[in-house]
C-alpha cells in the first residue's frame, strides 16, 4: 500500500471529495460563469462522442474524467473500454460518451487536461518502474509538483507503479543541507528531529560518505544520497551494511532513464525521480463528436 492509498483509500469518502474539490476548481477556471460557445448549439441536441489516444500511454485519471461530466451534466454517460493502469496503444478508442452536444463540449477541455497529465505521469512512472525491473529497489516521486494537483499526480504515480516518497511537508521530516546548517550540524538536527517527532518518519539528506557515516552514527534510519556517483553509491551501500543499524538508502538528483537501472543495482534501496511529476510531457488525447442523435 502507498502513501497516497492509506490517506485517500480507492473508492472511500476521502478519495472522492479530492476528485470532487478538483474538478469543482478546474470546472471554475474553466467554464466560469457559463460555456458561450456552446451556446450556438441547440439545447436539446444529443451527441455520441469518443475519446482516443494518439500516442502509448498508462491510462490515468478516469475518476477525475468521470467526475467532470458529472459536475456539467449528471444524465451524461461514459463507457470506458480500458481499466486504470492499462497500457493503450496509438489511434485507440478508450472511452465513448452520450449526451448533450452542449455538455461534452463545455467538459471537453477540463476532462482532458486531467487525463492527459495524470497519464502522462503514470506512464513515465512505469517506465523507470519497468526500466528496474528484477531489482529489489523501488522508484519514487518528490515533492515537485503542479501546484494544487500535487494528490492526482502522488496518485498517478500509484497507478504507474511508483511509490510515493511523502505526501507534503506534514507527513515526514526530510532534512536537508540547509536544515543541517541551521542546526549546525547532523548529530544536533536528527537529535532534535527524534525529539518532537518520535513517530513520524525522519530521513536525512548527505552529500558524501563522511555525511553519511555521521548520520549513521547518529542513529539515521533513512538516508538521501544527493547526487552521488555510481562509485559513491556503491561505497554508500557497503558503509551503510557495515553499519550497527543499517538505514534505507535512497538515491535522487540526476536520475535519468539511461541510468537508472545502474543505480538500482548499487544496491540501493529506492530512487527518487523528480521528472515524473515535474517535466510532464502530456499525452496526447482527442475527443471526437461522432452522431448527432437528433
Amino acid at each position: 500500500m502507498t502513501l497516497f492509498t492509506r490517506s485517500y483509500p480507492l473508492g472511500s469518502s476521502e478519495f472522492e471529495q479530492l476528485v470532487r474539490n478538483q474538478v469543482q476548481s478546474a470546472l471554475v477556471e474553466d467554464v466560469g460563469s457559463g460555456d458561450l460557445t456552446a451556446q450556438l448549439l441547440p439545447a436539446n441536441q444529443l451527441s455520441s462522442a469518443n475519446i482516443v489516444v494518439r500516442e502509448t500511454a498508462i491510462i490515468c485519471g478516469q475518476d477525475w474524467v468521470n467526475e467532470c461530466f458529472k459536475q456539467v451534466d449528471p444524465n451524461v454517460s461514459l463507457n470506458w473500454l480500458v481499466k486504470e493502469g492499462e497500457r493503450v496503444n496509438p489511434d485507440q478508442v478508450i472511452c465513448y460518451i452520450y449526451g448533450s452536444a452542449r455538455s461534452l463540449l463545455t467538459t471537453e477541455r477540463c476532462a482532458l487536461n486531467f487525463l492527459q497529465t495524470l497519464s502522462a505521469t503514470a506512464s513515465a512512472t512505469r517506465s523507470y518502474v519497468d526500466a528496474i525491473a528484477g531489482t529489489p529497489c523501488q522508484i519514487l516521486d518528490t515533492r515537485k509538483t503542479i501546484p494544487n494537483l500535487r494528490l492526482a499526480q502522488k496518485y498517478a504515480v500509484t497507478v504507474g507503479g511508483g511509490q510515493n516518497q511523502r505526501l507534503a511537508l506534514y507527513d515526514c521530516i526530510l532534512i536537508k543541507e540547509n536544515h543541517i546548517a541551521a542546526a549546525r550540524g547532523i548529530e544536533a538536527v536528527l537529535e532534535k528531529a527524534f525529539a518532537i517527532r518520535p513517530i513520524k518518519p525522519i530521513q536525512i539528506e548527505v552529500e558524501d560518505l563522511n555525511q553519511l557515516t555521521e548520520a549513521l552514527n547518529a542513529g539515521a534510519t533513512s538516508v538521501l544520497l544527493d547526487n552521488f556517483s555510481i562509485e559513491q553509491m556503491r561505497a554508500a551501500v557497503a558503509l551503510n551494511k557495515q553499519s550497527q543499524k543499517p538505514a534505507i538508502l535512497e538515491s535522487s538528483g540526476g536520475i535519468t532513464l539511461e541510468n537508472v537501472r545502474e543505480i538500482a543495482l548499487t544496491g540501493v534501496d529506492r530512487i527518487s525521480v523528480g521528472s515524473l511529476t515535474k517535466n510532464v510531457q502530456a499525452i496526447d488525447f482527442s475527443m471526437r463528436i461522432r452522431i448527432p442523435l437528433n
